[in-house]
């Protein structure tokens, strides 16, 4: 899939990487360190204090404690990350997900100190992070979006014009960040003004950014979003959908692949629309063009691109028999992107299930300790991707995903067999997990029968008294 310009192969190529400093945590921390272990770099890792004992920390060939537990003073610390990779003579970072991973200043920041920024161009992060400049790019290359503004706003006036103008119901979004923070849905005029304060503080609390966008909000819609690797020179790849419609409150909790609704038309036409964007931006490194698919009409439309590999993008490499996170360590150390070869193709069906450290019934609350017991299934098509072990304290300063478990079925009904298996043999102590909120989702007949959506997770799976404390 990827080569030199003279064939060979991409491992070769990304030896021009000769040390990189891994600026995050947990387990795309020790995916990063180990394709650097496999690829002969040499790694850095940082950790917060709340993070010595940490599995990356041990894995990696230098570690360097970055600051306390809370993540604006660590693994937020964009200086004293850079200084850490100049100190340590580093070429490049690895961003992951999360954190820095699509911050612009931080790119330029590595930029400026001659470190390689595995990952995007600080302009594709700028563009396609603000939403009405990517709107715009979605409308240059011809690809749907959603109707709504073309700007964020700050001034309740402003935003009340355009929302009458747009029509109810609708959904407000925030310039910057994601995750569900600062977003409401407004199915009334009357609801509008306190529902656009309340967003604008969300937002201003979370990202130092305030300023929202108004789009048209649809009752049921599935969440597909497409895989892209890009070159950041025009030559891009795409990959088979993923459905991420099981969420709550905007943040996934099972992905699958291919979506159970998407046909061989349909796929093509969303495979084209993401390539038409990473190709039409020279894109760099992975990335992931996400679209709303309404169930009703069966239109898609462009709603986002996140500028960085994903949590989910474990079951594209089920699918596809390809370690993308090695993909971009090649990209960024030189390689070329054949973007004429079908060893993209993928087979079978995968699904993932996140694994959080949440009591789901008492409205998913956090659930921090000691884990006691730390028991994975394993078997043919289990994978698991996770830095957790037993004896390890979570603790309540960062994401609550403890781990992601993967499986691979020759179809569906294969995959959802293993899947049952799996979650029943997924043994965890100390702390409450969602696992057992998986195993009940998978036996739902709306799961079974493809009819989620969106918010089908709070309007089916959650009893009233679990939302009122979510």
């Amino acid at each position: 899939m990827i080569k030199t310009t003279n064939g060979r192969m991409a491992s070769r190529t990304a030896s021009g990487l000769r040390r990189v400093l891994v600026a995050n945590r947990g387990e795309i921390a020790l995916r990063a360190i180990r394709v650097c272990r496999c690829k002969g770099i040499e790694s850095v890792a940082v950790y917060s204090e709340a993070d010595a004992a940490s599995p990356h920390v041990w894995a990696a060939d230098d570690s360097v404690c970055i600051g306390p537990p809370a993540a604006s003073e660590s693994y937020l610390a964009a200086e004293s990350l850079v200084h850490v990779a100049t100190v340590k003579e580093c070429d490049a970072v690895y961003p992951g997900y999360g954190f820095l991973a699509e911050n612009s200043e931080f790119a330029v920041l590595c930029e400026e100190n001659g470190l390689k920024f595995i990952g995007p161009s600080a302009d594709a992060i700028r563009t396609m992070g603000d939403k009405s400049r990517a709107r715009d790019v979605a409308e240059r290359f011809g690809v749907p979006f959603v109707p709504g503004s073309k700007a964020a706003f700050t001034e309740l006036h402003n935003a009340q014009t355009v929302a009458d103008e747009l029509g109810f119901p609708l959904l407000l979004k925030a310039r910057s960040g994601g995750g569900g923070r600062g977003m409401r849905i407004v199915r009334e005029p009357a609801e509008f003004p306190s529902a656009f304060l309340e967003a604008m503080r969300e937002a201003e609390a979370a990202f130092g950014d305030g300023a929202v966008y108004i789009e048209r909000f649809f009752d049921a819609v599935r969440h597909i979003e497409v895989q892209v690797m890009g070159d950041g020179e025009g030559g891009a790849i795409a990959f088979d959908e993923r459905d991420c419609s099981v969420q709550r409150r905007h943040q996934k909790l099972i992905e699958e692949s291919p979506s159970p609704i998407v046909d061989a038309d349909m796929r093509t036409r969303l495979k084209q629309a993401a390539m038409s964007l990473a190709r039409g931006i020279a894109y760099e490194g992975a990335g992931t063009i996400e679209f709303i698919l309404d169930v009703t009409t069966g239109e898609f439309f462009f709603i986002e691109m996140n500028t960085r590999i994903q949590v989910e993008h474990t079951v594209t490499e089920m699918r596809i028999g390809r370690d993308l996170i090695e993909m971009q360590f090649a990209i960024a150390g030189g390689a070329q992107l054949d973007t004429s070869d079908d060893e993209h193709s993928a087979t079978g069906h995968a699904i993932e299930y996140r694994i959080n450290v949440e009591d789901w019934r008492c409205g998913f609350r956090p659930s921090p300790g000691r884990l006691n017991r730390w028991q994975p299934p394993q078997g043919t098509g289990i994978r698991l991707d996770s830095a957790a072990y037993k004896g390890q304290m979570i603790t309540p300063y960062y994401d609550s995903m403890i781990a992601k478990l993967i499986i691979l079925g020759k179809d569906r009904d294969e995959a959802l067999a293993r899947s049952r298996s799996a979650l029943d043999c997924f043994k965890v102590g100390g702390v409450a997990t969602t696992i057992g909120f998986h195993r009940k989702i998978i036996d739902h007949d709306d799961f079974l029968s493809d009819r989620v959506h969106t918010r089908w997770i709070e309007n089916e799976m959650m009893p009233d008294s679990a939302k009122r404390i979510a």
